[in-house]
């Protein structure tokens, strides 16, 4: 079983011709509301693309915005572990999606910010612990310490990006960054080859967008194509990655399997608007697998 702990949001999304720059106001089309946060994404990545038990520990407000947020998590078949905030709204994100299918983010944590080590569950059955970067790093710090303890693999992904202590790092079994978060972490703007090698974790996997994803396991590196989709929203993309890689795991797949699930799952999310509408099912990751060419990168 997979525990998910980390954040859950309600994304407030706007389309519009491309993202604004500073100061500067663009009239958006289509607006919609989708249940998303890190946390929720990959749980329900981790249940419904990566076909793996999964459990969260999320924290949401005593409100209407908490509402969709669980009815999603719930129709993905994760378990939930709530904690209730009644004086804290639900943490909502603010979108904008551009018609090149980029973003641009921005998060009010809210209840997210709530979470505290007291609040993580039993880990009996529990084989790997699955944390990101919106919520407090002390929760996020007293999760891994837990898991370490009790034999629980620790898988971090480093977002939003941050520099990372030395102890927070010697808590994680693997690490999952973009090339930008690979940098933050590293403390280096090199190659990727050198970052990688800068990070003290058994393992590292970094993720290349369209290029794919590539992980150093030891001081082996495995890397991995992606797919060639036509893309129409970026969002929640490498949390798809994320959750369907830390299946993979789970169900004992080899890295460069697990990689090559998770790319596949993280370009299909791209072909559909929204978070977690976007997360594909199981069989739609296989059958797009068994049906289409890897990308070669550039």
């Amino acid at each position: 079983m997979i525990l998910v702990a980390g954040s859950a949001n309600l994304d407030f999304v706007v389309r519009a011709p491309h993202i604004p720059a500073p100061g500067e106001t663009v009239l958006g089309s289509e607006f919609r509301t989708f249940p998303g946060g890190k946390g929720a994404n990959q749980a329900i990545a981790c249940a419904r693309a990566g076909g793996a038990a999964t459990e969260m520990l999320l924290a949401i407000g005593d409100d209407a915005f908490a509402v969709p947020i669980e009815r999603s998590l719930q129709d993905a078949g994760v378990r939930t572990h709530v904690v209730r905030i009644t004086d804290v709204a639900t943490g909502t994100a603010f979108i904008v999606v551009s018609d090149d299918a980029q973003n641009a983010i921005t998060v009010a944590p809210g209840a997210n910010n709530a979470l505290r080590a007291a609040h993580l569950p039993a880990l009996s059955g529990c084989t790997h612990l699955l944390l990101q970067l919106e919520t407090p790093i002390e929760a996020v710090t007293a999760y891994a310490w837990a898991a370490r303890s009790r034999g629980v693999k620790v898988v971090l992904n480093a977002a939003p990006a941050r520099a990372l202590s030395r102890e927070v790092l010697s808590l994680v079994d693997v690490l999952v960054v973009n090339e930008g978060e690979l940098t933050t972490v590293a403390g280096h703007r090199g190659s990727i080859a050198e970052g990688l090698q800068r990070i003290d974790v058994p393992c590292v996997v970094v993720t290349l967008g369209e290029r794919g994803s590539c992980a150093r396991v030891g001081g082996e590196v495995i890397t991995q194509d992606g797919f060639a989709v036509d893309a129409v929203d970026t969002t929640a993309a490498g949390d798809t990655f994320c959750g369907v890689f830390v299946a993979g795991l789970a169900l004992g797949l080899p890295i460069a399997e697990a990689l090559r699930e998770a790319n596949a799952a993280g370009a299909l999310a791209c072909t559909r608007p929204g978070a977690q509408d976007s997360i594909p099912t199981r069989a739609e990751v296989q059958a797009f697998l068994r049906i289409h060419s890897v990308k070669t990168p550039q």
